[in-house]
């Protein structure tokens, strides 16, 4: 499935941006709720919602629903930060808190 057609399966959150801290509560990202990161956001805050923390379980998930774009994040690093900072957390075991604002 692509990922426009599963975005459409997942709930809408709202709020203006989602914060990411790490372990010791220093902001580590932010994804706002706008044009351009607004898919993002919400795949985000599911997340968030499904497993409490973004760790290496729900990483794989995200990466799973960004579907055909981790493939392209995969083969241009950099071109796709949020999906790049899931993969980074599949490989480093770490997690990150989500708040939305």
């Amino acid at each position: 499935m692509k990922f426009a057609d599963t975005l459409q399966t997942l709930p809408e959150f709202s709020g203006a941006r989602l914060v990411l801290t790490d372990a010791a509560g220093t902001e580590a990202g932010s994804i706002a709720n706008a044009p351009g990161s607004a898919g993002s956001f919400r795949v985000y805050a599911y997340l968030a919602q499904q497993y409490g923390v973004i760790g290496a379980e729900a990483a794989a998930e995200g990466l799973a629903i960004f579907a055909e774009h981790t493939e392209d994040a995969s083969r241009n690093p950099g071109k796709h930060p949020n999906i790049d900072r899931l993969i980074r957390l599949m490989v480093s075991g770490e997690t990150l808190n989500i708040r939305i604002e």
